[in-house]
C-alpha cells in the first residue's frame, strides 16, 4: 500500500489515533488506527515505549530489522509502507485483507501472486523469514497476496549462499500454506521441495529454536502462541462428560489458547444458566484455565457449534473475529455477549 497523497510534513506531524489493540507481547504492542486529519488512511503502530526495560534491546533490534525491511520493499504491491519512526515506535500502513487461516485460498491465482510477491522481494534483496505462520499472509479484497510483520526480515547486500537459502525457505513455507489449503494444486517439483528442508533450518530447529523458546517462555514468561499440546484430546472428554451430567448444562465447546511460559490453555464455553463458580465446582481435575458460561453458543445451520468463531474468541484475535462476522448478522448477534464477557484479555478495544 502506498502512502496517501499528502505532504510528508503533514504525515510526520499527524497524531496517531488508536482504535484497536490486536496483539500484545513482551516485545511490542500492535495497535491499529488512523492519523489525525487523514481518516481514510488506516495505519498500524508497533508501540515500543511501554516495553519492559529488560526486553527493550531485543524489541528495538527487531524493530530495526522491520524498519530496514519495510524500506527495502517500498513500492512492492502486497507489502506495507513505512510511514514514520519515532520514540513511540514504528508506524506502517494497514494492509486490508483476510488472514490465510480464514481465507483458505484454493485457487491458483492467489498462489501465483504470492510467488510474484516473493520474487519481487528477492529482487530487492529481502527475505521475510516468518511466513511459515499463515497469519502473516493475507488475501486482499481483490484476491491478491500480501505479507505483513517484517520483524524477522533480512536485507541482504550480497546474493550469496545464505541469501539463496533463506529465499528458498520463504518459498518452501509458501508451499506449506499451499499444501494446507490447496494440496491438489501442488506440482511434483513443489512436493519435492517441501520434502527437502534446508540445512540451516534443520540446525535452527535442533538448536536455536530450543534456546529461543527457553529464553522467551521461561526467562521472560512469554509465549508466541505456537504451542501444539492437544489439551482437547487429553482433558476434553472427562471435562465435557462432567459438565454435561448437570441438568442445567445443554452443550460444551472447547478451544485452546497460548499460555505465557505454560504451553496451551484449555478454554471451555458452556451453554448453561449456571454461573462460573458453579461450573468450576463441576469441572474435574485438571480444570480448564478458562470456563465461560454462555446463554447460547453460536451454531452452524446443522446445529453444531461454530468452533471457528469460538477458537478466535479464546485466542482473543479480535481482528479476525471482525472479518469472520462480516455478512453474518446472526453470528455477530450470537457472538456479541460472548466476546464482551471473554476471559482471555491479552487484547482490548480502545475507547475514546
Amino acid at each position: 500500500m502506498s502512502l496517501p497523497d499528502t505532504s510528508s510534513d503533514n504525515i510526520a506531524r499527524a497524531a496517531f489515533v488508536p482504535k484497536t489493540v490486536h496483539k500484545r507481547d513482551i516485545f511490542s504492542e500492535t495497535i491499529s488506527g488512523t492519523l489525525d486529519g487523514i481518516p481514510d488512511f488506516p495505519v498500524v503502530l508497533r508501540k515500543l515505549d511501554t516495553v519492559p526495560w529488560y526486553a527493550r534491546p531485543i524489541a528495538w533490534a527487531l524493530a530495526r530489522k522491520e524498519i530496514r525491511g519495510l524500506r527495502a520493499v517500498e513500492g512492492i504491491t502486497g507489502c506495507p509502507a513505512l510511514v514514520r519512526v519515532d520514540k513511540t515506535g514504528l508506524l506502517r500502513s494497514w494492509t486490508q485483507g483476510t488472514p490465510l487461516q480464514l481465507a483458505k485460498p484454493d485457487h491458483i491465482e492467489w498462489y501465483r501472486d504470492a510467488r510474484r510477491l516473493l520474487r519481487e522481494m528477492r529482487r530487492a534483496g529481502v527475505t521475510h523469514n516468518d511466513i511459515a505462520k499463515p497469519q502473516n499472509w493475507l488475501m486482499t479484497p481483490d484476491g491478491r497476496a500480501a505479507v505483513i510483520d517484517f520483524q524477522l526480515a533480512s536485507v541482504h547486500r550480497r546474493r550469496g549462499r545464505l541469501f539463496r537459502t533463506m529465499a528458498r525457505e520463504d518459498l518452501r513455507h509458501l508451499l506449506k500454506q499451499k499444501r494446507a489449503y490447496a494440496p491438489d494444486l501442488l506440482t511434483p517439483s513443489e512436493r519435492n521441495m517441501l520434502a527437502q528442508k534446508a540445512l540451516p533450518s534443520r540446525i535452527w530447529m535442533a538448536t536455536g529454536k530450543r534456546a529461543y523458546n527457553f529464553i522467551t517462555r521461561r526467562l521472560m514468561n512469554w509465549s508466541d502462541g505456537e504451542g501444539t499440546e492437544d489439551r482437547i484430546e487429553r482433558d476434553g472428554p472427562a471435562l465435557t462428560a462432567a459438565l454435561m451430567a448437570h441438568q442445567d448444562v445443554t452443550d460444551v465447546a472447547l478451544a485452546t489458547y497460548a499460555l505465557p511460559a505454560k504451553g496451551v490453555g484449555l478454554y471451555a464455553f458452556v451453554e448453561t444458566t449456571l454461573d462460573t463458580a458453579q461450573l468450576i465446582a463441576l469441572a474435574p481435575q485438571p480444570r480448564p484455565e478458562a470456563i465461560q458460561p454462555v446463554r447460547a453458543l453460536p451454531r452452524h445451520a446443522d446445529g453444531t457449534p461454530r468452533l471457528d468463531a469460538l477458537e478466535l474468541v479464546a485466542a482473543n484475535r479480535l481482528d479476525e473475529l471482525a472479518l469472520l462476522q462480516e455478512g453474518e448478522p446472526a453470528l455477530s448477534n450470537a457472538l456479541k455477549p460472548i466476546i464482551a464477557a471473554r476471559l482471555n484479555l491479552t487484547d482490548r478495544v480502545l475507547r475514546p
